[in-house]
C-alpha cells in the first residue's frame, strides 16, 4: 500500500520529541508486562523468545510510526499475528493512522490490524475467552480506534481552520488600519495644503506689493503689515484646527470646528479681493448644498483662486457656481494664462487633492489650459 510522505500529515498535529519518547516508553512497559505474563503462564521456550524479539521489533516500529504511519502500522499488525508483545503497539498504530490519514486509508489499516489480532487468536488462543468473543472485541476495539483518530483529526482541522481565520482576520484588520491611516494622512495633507496655500498666497501677494513699491506711504505700509499679521494669525488658527483632528480629547472638549462650507464663500471672495484680485462672481444656487458637497465647492473655489494668484498674479478671475437639487452643482474658475515676474511656484498637489475630493462625492473634475485661459471645472451631485 503506497504511503504518503511525512509532509502530508495533518498540519495541526506535530507530536513533540518528548511525546514520541513517552509513547515509546509506555509501549516498552506494556511489552515488558506482556513478556512477564507469558513467563508466568508457561515455561520459558520458543514462544517467550518470540514475544521478546517481537517486542523489540515493535518498539523500533513505534519509533517509525510518527514518520511513516501506514507502513509501520501494517508491519505492527503483521507482527501482532505472531507475537503478543506487538498487540499494544499495533493498536497504537491503528489510532495514529486514523489520526493522520483519510478515513478510507484508516479503515483499511484497521481491517489489517484486526486480521492480525484474529490470526494470533487462532493459533495462540487466550484462556477463558471464547474465539467468537475475541473477534467481537477485536472489531469493536479497532472501530473505536479509527473513530477516535478520525474525530481527533477532524477536531484538529477545525481548530487549525479557526486559527487560520483568526490570523487572516488579524491581517485584514492590520491592513484596514494601515489603509485608514494612509487615507487620514492624505486627507490631512489635503487640508494642510488647502489652508496654507490659500493663506500664504495672500501673504505673498502683499509681500510682493511691498517689495516692488518701496515708495509706499507709511500709513499704507502699516495697513499692509497689519493684513500680513492677521493673515499669519488666521493661517496658524486654521492649521491648529486641522491638526486638532488628529488629537483625541477624552473629556469631549476642544472639538475642532467643521471645515468651511458654502456659507464661507463670501468671506473667501472678500479676502481675495482685499489682496488685490479682480474677481467676477456668478452665484446661482437654488439653496444650500449638503455638508460634504458644500465643503467641496468651497475647496474648489479656494484652490482656483489660489492657483490664479500664484500663477497669474493680477489677472482677472471668473468664478461661477450654479446648481440645484437633483441636477447637481457646477463650479467653474477661469483665469488668463500669464507668465509674470511675480508668479509663485506650485507643486500640483492641490489639484490632485481636489480630484480625490470630487471623486469621493461621486462628481467629475477637469482642469487644464483652454486656449488662452486656465480652466478648473467640476460637477458635484446634489441629492434630494
Amino acid at each position: 500500500m503506497p504511503d504518503r510522505s511525512p509532509s502530508t500529515l495533518t498540519p495541526a498535529w506535530h507530536p513533540s520529541p518528548w511525546a514520541v519518547a513517552a509513547t515509546i516508553g509506555a509501549m516498552a512497559v506494556l511489552c515488558a508486562l506482556t513478556v512477564a505474563g507469558s513467563v508466568a503462564s508457561q515455561a520459558p521456550g520458543a514462544l517467550v523468545a518470540l514475544d521478546v524479539v517481537g517486542g523489540l521489533v515493535a518498539l523500533v516500529l513505534v519509533a517509525l510510526l510518527f514518520r511513516r504511519p501506514v507502513p509501520a502500522a501494517v508491519a505492527l499488525a503483521a507482527l501482532a499475528a505472531v507475537a503478543a508483545t506487538a498487540v499494544p503497539p499495533a493498536t497504537a498504530g491503528t489510532f495514529v493512522v486514523g489520526r493522520t490519514r483519510p478515513l478510507p486509508t484508516a479503515v483499511i489499516v484497521a481491517v489489517i490490524g484486526a486480521a492480525g489480532h484474529i490470526a494470533r487468536g487462532v493459533w495462540r488462543p487466550l484462556p477463558h475467552l471464547p474465539f467468537g468473543w475475541l473477534i467481537v472485541l477485536v472489531l469493536v476495539a479497532h472501530a473505536a480506534l479509527v473513530a477516535a483518530g478520525a474525530f481527533s483529526q477532524a477536531r484538529a482541522h477545525v481548530l487549525s481552520g479557526l486559527a487560520e481565520r483568526a490570523r487572516r482576520a488579524e491581517r485584514d484588520r492590520d491592513e484596514q488600519v494601515a489603509r485608514a491611516v494612509d487615507a487620514e494622512r492624505s486627507r490631512i495633507a489635503r487640508e494642510m495644503h488647502d489652508v496654507l496655500a490659500h493663506r500664504l498666497s495672500l501673504l505673498a501677494t502683499y509681500a510682493g506689493a511691498l517689495e516692488y513699491r518701496p515708495d509706499t506711504p507709511p500709513e499704507q505700509l502699516s495697513r499692509a503689515a497689519g493684513v500680513v499679521r492677521d493673515g499669519v494669525h488666521q493661517a496658524l488658527e486654521e492649521v491648529r484646527d486641522v491638526i486638532g483632528v488628529l488629537r483625541e480629547d477624552p473629556a469631549g472638549a476642544g472639538v475642532p470646528p467643521p471645515a468651511p462650507g458654502i456659507d464661507q464663500l463670501p468671506t473667501l471672495l472678500r479676502e481675495a479681493r482685499a489682496a488685490g484680485s479682480e474677481i467676477d462672481v456668478e452665484l446661482a444656487l437654488a439653496g444650500d448644498p449638503p455638508g460634504i458637497v458644500g465643503r467641496t465647492v468651497y475647496r474648489l473655489v479656494q484652490e482656483g483662486l489660489t492657483n490664479a494668484r500664484k500663477h497669474a498674479p493680477g489677472a482677472p478671475v471668473r468664478v461661477r457656481v450654479a446648481g440645484q437639487v437633483e441636477q447637481g452643482v457646477e463650479v467653474t474658475v477661469t483665469n488668463p494664462v500669464r507668465t509674470s515676474r511675480g508668479a509663485l511656484p506650485g507643486s500640483g498637489t492641490g489639484l490632485v487633492g481636489l480630484a480625490e475630493r470630487v471623486r469621493i462625492v461621486g462628481g467629475r473634475f477637469e482642469h487644464g489650459q483652454d486656449g488662452a485661459q486656465f480652466r478648473l471645472s467640476a460637477w458635484l451631485p446634489w441629492p434630494p
